[in-house]
């Protein structure tokens, strides 16, 4: 490991496969989420972007990264996890088939409602639609419905349209508040959402390897051989490490991608010393992002 940091410091320069910029444009760009208007992660893209960029929805997470790498879109806006439900594990297994990098990240607050047709009351329910994760963010209210059917959707806003659509005021959703208001439904039940702190990380993947200066995050992901020590390279350079997962290796069994997140910048030495060992001790390494 010491030898990794000499390298560092007095070998030859490597090159460098992210740019620094001072701020990424975030007016007058093209940005896709999956879902549909009212959807959180529209409300993660109006947070995180200016009030003046194209946005449009797709239907599936796949479809909104193909939009990124094929450059019809500049952004695409997508949950990466819940403090409640975990993490988004089809986004973990698109981010190694996709060459797309994170630059930026938003936290938003999810504030789950139960909505319904305006002439609709609580005792006319009998199903309910979400987001699975949706769903599972209501366990315990929906607990107290055992007799409620609940089924599946894309999206919690895709609920709230198909409850608007329907025109059945047996039907109710599970989506936020904004989305009863896009598709003129009214509030059945609030705070169903037993947890308080509910919130969701929505990631901002872009199709060039590029970071601000300021960036104090850094995801990678990589395959360790069987030996340890990958790591330690963290620990030895006193970097902080906030996350880490795991998925497994399509057609391998018993063998797995780790995805982990540390603090730092980029072009920190202690970084740069980390990421030199880490990538002569896996079989694979990827550097999703500094944001």
């Amino acid at each position: 490991k010491r030898q990794y940091q000499l390298l560092t410091e007095y070998g030859p320069k490597e090159k460098e496969d992210f740019q620094m910029v001072e701020q990424l444009p975030r007016n007058n760009v093209t940005v896709v989420f999956q879902g549909v208007e009212g959807a959180y992660s529209y409300g993660a893209m109006r947070a995180y972007f200016q009030e003046d960029i194209k946005s449009y929805h797709v239907k599936l997470f796949r479809d909104a990264m193909e939009e990124v790498a094929t450059g019809r879109a500049d952004y695409a806006v997508l949950p990466i996890e819940n403090s409640t439900a975990g993490i988004v594990t089809d986004i973990y297994d698109l981010l190694t088939e996709y060459n797309l990098f994170i630059v930026g990240e938003q936290i938003l607050k999810v504030e789950h409602v139960l909505l319904g047709l305006q002439e609709a009351e609580l005792s006319d329910i009998a199903g309910v639609y979400s987001h699975p994760q949706g769903l599972a963010q209501c366990k315990e209210y929906l607990e107290e419905h055992r007799d409620w059917k609940t089924t599946s959707v894309t999206n919690t806003a895709a609920a709230a349209k198909k409850v608007s659509a329907d025109q059945d005021k047996t039907h109710a959703a599970i989506a936020s508040r904004a989305a009863g208001e896009i598709y003129n439904l009214k509030v059945l039940a609030e705070n169903i959402c037993k947890n308080d702190s509910n919130v969701t990380r929505f990631i901002i993947l872009a199709k060039k390897p590029v970071y601000e200066n300021n960036s104090s995050r850094i995801s990678v992901c990589f395959e360790a051989r069987h030996a340890s020590g990958t790591l330690s390279h963290m620990i030895y350079n006193g970097l902080n490490m906030t996350k880490i997962e795991s998925r497994p290796i399509p057609g391998k069994t018993w063998e797995y991608r780790f995805f982990v997140d540390f603090e730092g910048n980029l072009r920190d030495s202690a970084v740069k010393n980390a990421l030199r060992g880490m990538e002569a001790e896996t079989s694979y390494l990827k550097i999703l992002g500094n944001y």
